[in-house]
């Protein structure tokens, strides 16, 4: 598992995240493969602000994670110009589904739990992507030939709040969602001193995404709602 605290972190993502995708896609070039769909981050465009991001913007990566998925996109352009291989590369926001781990699993852990949640006074947008609708854009990109050469942006078609997103992992529950209205001052200056500011930042701020560039040139739309995603995370997890 590659750790973002690991002594030289940007040289562990870099050998994963780019080099090792570089490598693979000169090998299938050189097989005779036709197109080559790179899973990207959605922290390629940036770590948040208050508008959506869209594919135009320019790349604005901040940690090792990131950076280094950048350094495979820019790689694999260059391939695809030298190789005529088709690349396609997709910028997800937090995905979640059946299996999910990490700060997503520990959230649905508390709203199961009934621990009361100090998040009801955030009022942000985050983008959410659930792993059915992934699957769906994937596919997309594969067969699609106006895929080819693009980079596209997703999310399940709504923007929500924090608050809104627990509220609606309590529905998917069967859980009352209790929250407690503390204002975000008061959040980030606790996350300040419990050295928790990144996770606290990502809590409370926003970052949400306008997909609308795959879903005009691909003709593509989510299968599923996140109601439909949660409550199939919320089954699959219980």
């Amino acid at each position: 598992m590659m750790r973002e605290d690991a002594v030289d972190p940007m040289a562990l993502f870099r050998a994963i995240n780019a080099e090792a995708t570089l490598n693979l896609a000169r090998q299938a070039a050189q097989a005779g493969v036709k197109r080559f769909v790179f899973v990207s981050t959605i922290k390629v465009s940036g770590e948040g602000r208050d508008e959506p991001y869209r594919e135009t913007d320019v790349p604005a990566p901040e940690d090792a994670y990131a950076i280094s998925k950048w350094e495979a996109e820019q790689g694999l352009r260059r391939i695809a110009q030298e190789t005529g291989l088709e690349v396609v590369i997709l910028r997800p926001p937090l995905v979640y589904g059946p299996g999910v781990k990490a700060n997503f699993l520990r959230l649905m852990q508390m709203v199961a739990r009934g621990w009361p949640l100090p998040l009801g006074a955030i009022r942000n947008r985050r983008s959410v992507l659930y792993l059915g609708n992934f699957v769906d854009a994937i596919r997309a990109c594969v067969e699609h030939p106006a895929a080819a050469g693009q980079t596209f942006l997703l999310d399940d078609g709504e923007a929500v709040s924090t608050p809104d997103l627990i509220r609606a992992l309590a529905t998917a529950m069967g859980r009352p969602a209790r929250l407690v209205p503390v204002p975000v001052g008061v959040l980030q200056l606790a996350g300040a001193l419990m050295g928790k500011r990144a996770a606290v930042a990502r809590l409370t701020g926003s970052l949400f995404v306008d997909s609308s560039a795959i879903r005009s040139r691909l003709g593509w739309t989510p299968p599923f709602s996140m109601e439909a995603g949660l409550a199939a995370t919320v089954a699959e997890s219980a």
